[in-house]
Order: structure tokens, then C-alpha cells, then sequence
């Protein structure tokens, strides 16, 4: 049988890079579906990876939207019965100071945490055994663990439900909005925000799916690919510019997680970064840079 893949937000950067490695892996042996908000640009990408021989599918997706959301999964489910690797890539960050911070709260939560809170929820049924769901999260959420108070802290570990990784996030985007979220604890950040919540969602996710008895060696995992050179990284400084790596440098430690092999047992819903698990809940990668 043919393992299927799905890679959201994948048609240029990093999730294109991530199809890239996949196809090369997988082979005939595996379908490997590029997404994308925009059809027109995901044919860009598709005829990118045409053009070097390699043959993936092109799906529209984006991950605000429930019914687009809904529609490959029903297209997956009906054309391949089930899914092997879903790759929650898809997210955005805003570029300077322009945009409201109420606006880039509500924004960055609703596509970096709920886009992969939505997806792993509507696919996960799908999964198969052996199955992997990789979130791509970054460095910048312990560094945002860092900068928030040890009460909020302390509610990040302490929360072991969706519900409760939900209110954290939805608290956030209420107190920026009210105007007081650095007096709360909160760092002035709303990418890294969601990002944090990504990686204790991960948290959350893997213990639960370790304990279905429907599901036989699914993992949930959430990685740092690095600084990849992207639109979204443009916009920072020099100093960070210089840390930067390709795309494809970036795609490593994703596709390792997509791709381990069966009984792996001892990374269930970890953060890694260079296929190494860190630990930031207990200091494990302080100081925090993006080299690690």
C-alpha cells in the first residue's frame, strides 16, 4: 500500500522543501500532496518539483477555512481510504510594526494554533497505524516561555487538556485586545505566542494519542527547522539573517519526524530541534538562540 502524505502551506519555502524530501523518500511507494491557499501558486510549486523529476499532487487548502479544510479530507478518505504523514506547515507572521497588535494576536492564533489544532483534529481519524502528524513550531516558542511570568508558566505546564491549551491561547488574544497583556505576564509577541501554544498543544496531543487504543504507533510530534530563509524570516535583522539556513537545511528535521520508522516510542510528543528533543519546560535550551 501506498503511504500518503499531506503538507499544508507547501508551495513555496519550507513546506515546499518538505514535499521535496518526502517525494525523494517515499518514491512510488508514496503520494505526496502539495497544498496551498492559492491555486495558481500551488501550480508554481507543483511544476517547481515537475521540473526535477520528482511527481507530487496538488490540493487547495487553507487552514482558516473549515469547508477547505473538510474537502481534502473527504478527497483523501474517498481516493486512499487513510493518511500516513500529515505535516502541519502552514503559518504567517507579520512582517514589522504596522499591523495592530490586536490584530496580529487574533491573526497569528487562529492560523499557527487552531489551523494545526483543526487539521490534526479532522485528519487524525484518517491516520493510519504507524502514522506520523508533524507540526513545524520554532525556537521563538521557548523563547517565549521564557518571556512570559512564571504564574503563565506554570499554567502552560499545568495544562493537560485542549480545553485548557485553548483558554491559554484565547486568553491571550482577550488581553492583548483589553490592552493589558504585558501587566498579565505576557510578552509582547503574537507570533511567538501561538508558537508556545503549538509546542504545548503537541504536548497535549501525543499523550492522548498514546493512550487510544485505536491508534497503533501514531506520533505527534512539533520541531524547530531552524531560521529558514523564507518571506516570512525578510524582515529581521542582520545579526538573524546571518543564522539563517536554506529551505531545504530547514525540511531535515520535519521529514525525520515524518519518516521514523516503526515502534518508535520515546519522543511521543516532544519539541525537537536538529532531530534532538529539548526540553524548555525544564531549562533544557537556556539561553535560548536559534542554534540550538
Amino acid at each position: 500500500m501506498s503511504k500518503v502524505a499531506v503538507v499544508s502551506g507547501s508551495n513555496t519555502g519550507l513546506g515546499l522543501a518538505i514535499v521535496r524530501v518526502l517525494c525523494k523518500k517515499l518514491g512510488e511507494n508514496g503520494v505526496v500532496y502539495l497544498t496551498s491557499r492559492n491555486e495558481a501558486r500551488g501550480q508554481v510549486g507543483l511544476d517547481t518539483l515537475k521540473k526535477e523529476g520528482l511527481n507530487p499532487r496538488f490540493h487547495q487548502l487553507d487552514v482558516d477555512d473549515q469547508a477547505s479544510m473538510e474537502r481534502l479530507r473527504d478527497d483523501i478518505k474517498n481516493e486512499h481510504g487513510g493518511l500516513d504523514i500529515l505535516v502541519n506547515n502552514a503559518g504567517i507572521a507579520y512582517k514589522g510594526t504596522d499591523t495592530p497588535m490586536s490584530e496580529q494576536a487574533e491573526g497569528s492564533v487562529r492560523t499557527n494554533y487552531y489551523g494545526v489544532l483543526h487539521m490534526t483534529d479532522l485528519f487524525l481519524p484518517l491516520i493510519r497505524d504507524g502514522g506520523r502528524i508533524v507540526h513545524v513550531a520554532s525556537m521563538v516558542s521557548a523563547m517565549m516561555y521564557y518571556k512570559i511570568s512564571e504564574d503563565l508558566q506554570n499554567q502552560f505546564k499545568a495544562a493537560t487538556t485542549v480545553q485548557a491549551s485553548n483558554a491559554l491561547m484565547d486568553k491571550f488574544v482577550a488581553d492583548v485586545k483589553a490592552g493589558d497583556h504585558v501587566a498579565k505576564g505576557w510578552a509582547d509577541w503574537a507570533y511567538g505566542a501561538s508558537k508556545l501554544g503549538v509546542t504545548n498543544l503537541t504536548k497535549i496531543q501525543g499523550q492522548a494519542v498514546s493512550q487510544d487504543p485505536n491508534k497503533k504507533d501514531v506520533l505527534i510530534n512539533c520541531c524547530c527547522p531552524g531560521y529558514v530563509t523564507t518571506n516570512m524570516t525578510s524582515h529581521h535583522s542582520e545579526a538573524m539573517q546571518k543564522k539563517q539556513v536554506t529551505a531545504d537545511q530547514g525540511a531535515d528535521t520535519p521529514a525525520y519526524l515524518a519518516l521514523l520508522p516503526p515502534g518508535t516510542t520515546d519522543i511521543q510528543g516532544k519539541f525537537l530541534s536538529k532531530r534532538k528533543v529539548k526540553d524548555f519546560y525544564n531549562n533544557d535550551i537556556r539561553p535560548i538562540t536559534f542554534d540550538d
